[in-house]
């Protein structure tokens, strides 16, 4: 394992992990609720967030498989994670022009940017099974959630303070220090991407003559990676699992400050909470990287989402910032291991040869399942007259993805994946 590929692919997600803190987690969602969304319905602000994050990932899940297989194809993952990156960045530096009222143009540019984060994410994951080795990809892939809890927790905090004290920067008021913020994050992340575009290099072992356009070649293997998932029993079950858990998991991410915000906790202590969970975070991924090693990284993973849905019904009863401040504690705890977990469990099972192909599942398996948890949150808000209700609706999936995951067997899936060979599919294309 080279440390300086490793260091690249790792500063990424230092870099994009602000997008998840400042625009999606913390800030954006207070000043839309107080800014962008003046004028309208106030007891409507958080299902339309919860609506515009459903919408942003059925994009996603949409393109996630069919960019997977096409990356593939044509041994361009870095060149789509460049693609993907840049909307994303432009997208954070536009939400400096949302104003009072501009709810609509907040939920567009919220959908472009979570588009260009998500999508990204599918070539950026694709890239771990070759840049670790099996003994290190738990090692690995827990280094890349930590150091992203820590780049964007810097980020974060850099902003918290310039709209705390946003005299100090010489900035009139917090709404414009919000706005300067998003700006920061699209620079943050340009910065901080520069190394893996330039340092790595991804595997071409072999190459195929296109008679066909992109877009036909990606329905193709789309429809062809559905048909072998029959051989990969174990890495279906884990993939229905991970469907359900992980769209609690992002739901709370989503909607955690605008919950808070709805309830009436005000938006600083929800913005600061967010930064705690940053830092908790940092130490406890590492932790489930070393817990894993002990007890198995399923069993760790199971004792995580047994922790969320304790963290579920503390939200249900949360009435004060200190009520806030213990749920992102625990969040923290549990967030970072959870995730990387999930990811380095699934490169364990996924065949050699088809790396960028099956993380596209992996993208839909995340991003499709997670159209369900914000809209399910924003439906049962609006229909009860309570987000309360909402986040109580959250525990099918935690309760259900635990359930799943008892079926898993990862060796089984690991000796499945591996009896796959590159030269058996070449074969099986040209019988077709």
């Amino acid at each position: 394992m080279k440390k300086k590929t490793t260091l690249s692919w790792v500063l990424y997600d230092f870099g994009n992990s602000a997008f998840a803190t400042t625009v999606m987690a913390a800030i954006l969602p207070v000043f839309y609720y107080d800014v962008a969304a003046v004028g309208a319905n106030q007891e409507l602000a958080a299902s339309f967030w919860g609506y515009s994050q459903s919408f942003a990932v059925l994009i996603v899940a949409i393109l996630a498989p069919i960019l997977g297989a096409i990356s593939d194809y044509s041994a361009a993952k870095k060149k789509f994670l460049r693609f993907f990156a840049y909307m994303g960045m432009i997208a954070s530096i536009l939400l400096a022009f949302v104003g009072e009222g501009d709810y609509i143009f907040a939920s567009l540019l919220l959908i472009v940017g979570t588009v260009g984060f998500s999508g990204g994410n599918v070539f950026y994951d694709a890239f771990l099974p070759e840049i670790a080795k099996e003994k290190e990809i738990d090692k690995v892939s827990a280094a890349g959630f930590a150091w992203g809890y820590i780049g964007g927790g810097i980020l974060l905090a850099i902003n918290i303070l310039m709209i705390l004290k946003h005299d100090w920067f010489g900035i009139p008021n917090a709404t414009a220090a919000s706005q300067i913020a998003f700006v920061t994050v699209g620079v943050w992340w340009f910065i901080f991407s520069l190394p893996l575009f330039r340092n790595i290099q991804e595997e071409k072992k072999h190459t195929e003559k296109r008679d066909r356009s992109y877009v036909a070649i990606g329905f193709s293997r789309v429809s062809s990676t559905f048909k072998d998932l029959k051989h990969y029993k174990q890495l279906l079950i884990f993939l229905l699992a991970f469907w359900l858990y992980n769209d609690g998991i992002s739901t709370i991410i989503k909607m955690a400050t605008i919950y808070g915000r709805d309830i009436g906790i005000d938006g600083n202590s929800l913005i600061i909470a967010l930064l705690i969970t940053q830092f908790v975070g940092i130490p406890c991924t590492f932790f489930f990287g070393w817990l894993a090693k002990k007890i198995t990284a399923k069993k760790a993973l199971v004792l995580s989402l047994y922790v969320y849905t304790g963290i579920v019904l503390l939200g249900y009863f949360m009435s004060s910032a200190l009520h806030f401040y213990l749920l992102a504690i625990c969040v923290g705890i549990v967030q970072g291991g959870a995730q990387s977990l999930s990811r380095s469990i699934y490169g364990r099972m996924v065949p050699e040869h088809k790396h960028a192909e099956f993380f596209g599942f992996y993208g839909i398996s995340s991003k499709f399942a997670a159209i369900f948890g914000p809209f399910l949150f924003g439906l049962v808000g609006q229909l009860t007259g309570s987000s309360r209700n909402g986040i109580i609706s959250l525990l099918v999936f935690f309760i259900g993805g635990i359930i799943l995951l008892k079926f898993v067997n990862v060796e089984k899936g690991m000796a499945d994946a591996k009896k796959q060979t590159p030269a058996s599919v070449e074969v099986g294309v040209i019988l077709k």
